[in-house]
């Protein structure tokens, strides 16, 4: 069997805490389906829908006088982290209780060290948050003093920066978890983003990527194999276009070529596609598909997209199933 790092969307856990736990518990089959075949699950998620909520939600709260402060982001980080763990947690527990299993899922509050000197921080391009209308999004810089941008004709959304992950600080911890026989929910939202001077962590505004925290934890861990959950079944050229080509197995170098083509939405499907691409570089496989289809898509079916460092048979032995 398998060591599994699989990444859920932040968009796909609802805008309200009553509708994510309702919409975790599909979730939570999926992980339970991957436990009961015998493979070892390490859990990331996305928060921008959430802690754009939580952080925009504080602001307007201190601007009111309601609290005394405004939160800094790393702080609505970690906020996000937990009540999405504790969701998860509870899901996944009582998934494995109905099928007779006692196993511990456990969420790790994540640090993400980044480089203070990323370019990132001077071009803030990462959207958190609900959508705005042009006006709202106006009001909202002016009271708050974030930046609202335009996303992918949905609406205006704050936006902050997004550098790279470098290191993750609990990574050791999160394997010790992982071999004791725990599902661990970890690097929630792409985690905290820190930077290191000299020996402390200091934590930044700003937020990891999920997909690129997702790999650089399955990286580090050793994992088998990267699942990245989305909203379809497979990575598509020429996507909503009438020549649109669903892609089943393809290398690392057709994918770069077509994300130097701008085949893949820049905030939707090219970081997922860049994330595959550096964990398959690493003689892996990354498999890219959506929630009801990952069990199947881990037995070998081709109801996914797989991202492979080529196509030979030798590549035959990386499936996971």
């Amino acid at each position: 069997m398998a060591k599994i790092v699989m990444a859920l969307g932040g968009n796909a856990l609802g805008d309200t805490p009553q509708k994510q736990l309702r919409q975790i518990k599909n979730a939570a089959h999926t992980i339970a389906d991957l436990i009961c075949a015998g493979h070892e699950v390490i859990v990331c998620h996305g928060n921008g829908p959430q802690v754009g909520m939580i952080s925009l939600g504080l602001s307007a709260a201190a601007e009111q006088g309601v609290i005394k402060a405004t939160v800094p982001l790393p702080e609505c980080g970690a906020m996000s982290q937990g009540y999405i763990g504790y969701h998860l947690q509870n899901a996944i527990t009582n998934e494995l209780a109905s099928r007779n299993m006692r196993k511990a899922a456990i969420t790790v509050i994540t640090q993400v060290v980044v480089d203070e000197r990323d370019p990132a921080f001077q071009n803030p391009t990462k959207p958190v948050g609900p959508f705005f209308t042009k006006e709202k999004a106006q009001e909202l810089e002016r009271e708050t003093h974030c930046t609202m941008m335009e996303d992918s004709g949905r609406g205006y959304r704050w936006v902050v920066p997004c550098p790279a992950p470098v290191d993750i600080v609990e990574k050791q911890v999160i394997q010790e978890l992982l071999s004791g026989g725990n599902i661990v929910v970890a690097a929630g939202g792409g985690g905290i983003p820190v930077i290191k001077r000299d020996w402390e962590l200091i934590g930044v505004p700003a937020v990891v990527d999920k997909d690129f925290a997702a790999e650089k934890l399955a990286e580090l861990v050793c994992a088998d194999c990267l699942v990245m959950l989305t909203a379809v079944d497979k990575v598509s050229i020429h996507f909503g276009r009438p020549n649109e080509r669903p892609l089943s197995t393809i290398t690392v170098e057709e994918a770069q070529r077509y994300c130097a083509e701008g085949e893949f939405g820049v905030g939707s499907m090219l970081p997922k596609v860049q994330a595959a691409i550096a964990f398959a570089k690493k003689g892996k496989e990354t498999i890219i598909t959506s929630l009801r289809n990952a069990a199947a898509a881990l037995d070998g079916e081709d109801v996914c997209t797989r991202i492979r460092s080529c196509r030979s048979a030798a590549c035959d032995q990386l499936h996971v199933g």
